[in-house]
């Protein structure tokens, strides 16, 4: 239904409807019938005039609405036929770039194909050619065989003999001649660096030993100090961590301990009981409470006077404490702090010949073996124990690394860690800085003599300069001049891996040829 023509509708029932409401209200008194009528007349008149403007009203906005309805209408036919329009050109679009593809890929796969074709034929052809090769070089190898009378195996071991003993000789003299070279340029300057060092050191040292002997003024203070029933020697024992050992040696006690603080402590404490001559529990635990601190003290001060002497800045405590410990540490009859103090001057000197902080080596010197002032009281090799004091000190990174690298457990990363390597070095091989048994001395010789004469072509091996040259005599007809410097390389590879030695072993080859005829 049209909107007009419901707004009609509308308007005549509500015409209708309100002049059957008047002609009841004014039928009922029919005294006000006649006066009424009039005035329901024009009521009736002004309602269908402006039911009649009403519906003229709604028929011009119907239309209105049917216009604008009409117009939107057509604004969206003709927009999607624009936008079908456009849909439409990319489809064509697309179906024409799918079908230059696929124009493009059959190109391809016939190109494919046909190249796939040659390479197959190439393939058979090379099969073809390789297996008449076979057959050619199999005939000719069996002919070479029956002329020269040796097989393919004993060919190329003859081959490789020659071609390895030419090369042993090229190689050879080219050692010889870089090492001399080397020898020439860097000798003036190792003597120089040497003697500036070495002069800059003094050498003060004691020989502290793994026992300690307490003269008696008699032998009856034996039995005092056992005490009765073996109170006191045991109260001493677990007090102060060492052993006692009472025996008929006149006059003498002795103090046996790895730890060289404890034993020092104990050496002072039985000398305090004896000069005071009470000897009983409670005395001996005082006097070891006291003796301790004392020598925690004396060590702490012994670590500041390391320090003072080589004029390095102020130390961490705790290392200042543990450098001193090792005034009462020997290694091979050499005190280890007067060791490290004297390898700190002899790194200081060589770091200031090449232009190196010179502070930095004397402190990497003076804590390469701090290590050992921990490793009695805590499992671990001297280089790792020391390595993490240095670390949790905060001790900067190329003293952390000379301390770990001056055995060669990890690599060297600095020139301070090779400084400090070659001063431990010259001041464990300095002669007379190092006790060393008869049998271990011996020990260490004949090592050194077996691994030289294990070398074919040797005559026989002497170690001389108390083991610190070995002189390799070897048999002229064996071994050439050239092959005399690799024998020298391989005793000396030979010693490092095999034997243990202080300092520096020199390897040294003497060929000798004589020709002698007699005149008669």
């Amino acid at each position: 239904m049209e909107p007009w023509i419901a707004v009609v509708i509308a308007v005549a029932t509500f015409v209708l409807g309100a002049g059957a409401t008047v002609g009841i209200f004014f039928a009922i008194p029919s005294f006000r019938k006649k006066a009424a009528g009039k005035e329901a007349d024009k009521i009736i008149k002004d309602a269908e005039r402006q039911g009649q403007g009403i519906v003229a009203k709604s028929r011009l906005d119907a239309k209105e609405i049917t216009l604008e309805a009409k117009r939107s209408a057509d604004k969206l036919i003709a927009d999607a036929r624009v936008k079908a329009s456009e849909v439409k050109g990319e489809a064509v679009a697309r179906e024409q770039e799918i079908k230059r593809r696929e124009q493009s890929l059959e190109a391809r796969e016939k190109s494919l194909d046909s190249r796939k074709e040659a390479l197959e034929a190439r393939i058979e052809a090379y099969d073809r050619k390789t297996q008449e090769l076979e057959e050619k070089i199999s005939g000719i190898i069996e002919e070479l065989e029956k002329v020269a009378g040796l097989s393919v195996k004993e060919a190329r071991e003859e081959i490789m003999k020659r071609v390895e003993e030419k090369m042993a000789a090229e190689i050879a003299a080219y050692i010889k001649n870089r090492e001399d070279e080397a020898e020439e340029e860097a000798e003036g300057k190792a003597k120089q660096l040497l003697a500036e060092a070495t002069e800059r050191y003094a050498q003060e040292f004691t020989v502290e030993r793994t026992t300690a002997a307490i003269p008696l003024p008699s032998d009856d203070l034996k039995g005092r100090i056992i005490g009765r029933e073996g109170r006191n020697i045991k109260v001493i024992e677990s007090t102060l961590g060492v052993d006692l050992e009472v025996d008929d040696t006149p006059e003498t006690i002795s103090i046996s301990c790895f730890n060289p603080i404890r034993r020092e402590i104990a050496r002072r404490t039985l000398l305090a009981l004896v000069k005071d001559g009470r000897i009983q529990p409670s005395r001996i635990e005082e006097l070891a409470a006291k003796y301790e601190k004392e020598v925690n003290e004396e060590t702490f001060k012994a670590g500041e006077e390391a320090v003072r002497r080589l004029g390095l800045p102020r130390l961490p405590r705790d290392i200042l404490s543990y450098l001193g410990k090792l005034k009462y540490r020997t290694s091979y009859g050499q005190n280890v702090l007067e060791h490290s103090v004297e390898v700190a001057r002899l790194t200081g000197a060589m770091a200031a010949e090449l232009g190196l902080d010179q502070t930095l080596a004397k402190r990497a010197g003076l804590l390469h073996d701090i290590g050992k002032a921990i490793d009695t009281e805590v499992e671990g090799s001297h280089v790792q124990l020391g390595a993490d004091l240095a670390r949790r000190c905060n001790e900067p990174e190329i003293v952390v690394n000379a301390i770990e690298a001056h055995h060669g457990d990890v690599e060297k990363r600095s020139i301070i860690a090779h400084l400090v390597v070659a001063a431990d070095t010259l001041s464990a091989a300095r002669p007379g800085v190092r006790n060393e048994s008869i049998d271990t001395y011996v020990q260490r010789v004949a090592q050194l003599e077996e691994a030289a004469r294990s070398f074919d072509g040797v005559q026989q091996a002497y170690a001389v300069s108390a083991g610190r040259e070995v002189r390799v005599m070897v048999v002229p007809e064996k071994v050439s001049d050239s092959q005399a410097t690799v024998l020298a390389q391989q005793i000396k590879d030979k010693i490092q891996a095999e034997v243990k030695y202080p300092g520096t072993v020199k390897v040294s080859v003497i060929r000798e040829y004589r020709a002698v005829e007699t005149a008669k």
